[in-house]
């Protein structure tokens, strides 16, 4: 099933941190992308539907430049076939000694409409795809073409990415903190549960600033924080 619009709005509004609670609620506990940040601050939080390639150690035999010049390239077909507001995420094998992809890659999945890119491994042309205006998480900043060490075998299948689980389709969310998957068939009631808990996070943060004692407040084990709390919502019309 397609992300709708209104599950993406809402899921450009909140962060990786409230989507971890809410699924830490629902016995998923490793969805976090691990070791990969943003190559530069993302204004909203990156959301699309994972389109997903797989690195297998290069053999060298089969991973010449040569390979390029092949137009069904794993990696170049990826890149060709990833579809408009989705997230293309590289298993990399947690491995950034050689890149996942470079800045004309990237540039590419930029125009034809991507709404970012993953991987748990490392982009050459780091500083150009940080200008670049697409959001992209990686380990780290890596020159060395990805034949050094890795070979594309697949394209749009389950992978690893950072040791969570990425099914095709499934929901990527990323921000500062980092990148976060959420299972295709939860995200509807997902972005729904972490707006609620944004709005009252907001309420929080902004009693905390004033002063205010944590306790009874969050969580919510005061009847009265919850009072003021709708008050708050209906004065903010949140």
């Amino acid at each position: 099933m397609a992300l709708s619009p209104e599950t993406r709005d809402k899921l450009r509004r909140v962060s990786t941190a409230t989507l971890a609670t809410a699924l830490y609620k629902r016995g998923l506990r490793g969805q976090m992308i691990q070791g990969v940040l943003p190559l530069h601050r993302p204004a909203e939080s990156m959301v699309g539907e994972a389109f997903t390639v797989r690195y297998i150690p290069a053999r060298e035999d089969l991973n010449g430049l040569e390979v390029f010049r092949d137009p069904t390239h794993p990696q170049r077909k990826a890149i060709e076939e990833c579809p408009p507001g989705a997230v293309m995420v590289f298993d990399s094998r947690k491995d950034a000694r050689a890149a996942s992809a470079g800045g004309i890659l990237v540039g590419r999945l930029k125009a034809r409409g991507a709404a970012g890119v993953v991987t748990d491994g490392g982009f050459r042309d780091s500083a150009e795809i940080a200008t670049l205006g697409i959001p992209a998480f990686h380990q780290r900043p890596s020159a060395p073409t990805n034949l050094t060490l890795n070979q594309a075998i697949g394209i749009n299948e389950p992978i690893a990415c950072g040791d969570a689980p990425v099914f095709p389709g499934d929901v990527l969310v990323g921000d500062a903190d980092g990148v976060i998957v959420l299972p295709a068939h939860l995200a509807d009631e997902l972005a729904a549960e972490a707006t609620e808990m944004t709005a009252y996070e907001d309420f929080v943060t902004e009693k905390v600033a004033e002063g205010r004692s944590i306790r009874g407040l969050y969580p919510a084990t005061d009847p009265k924080s919850l009072e003021e709390f709708a008050a708050w919502r209906k004065a903010k019309g949140r």
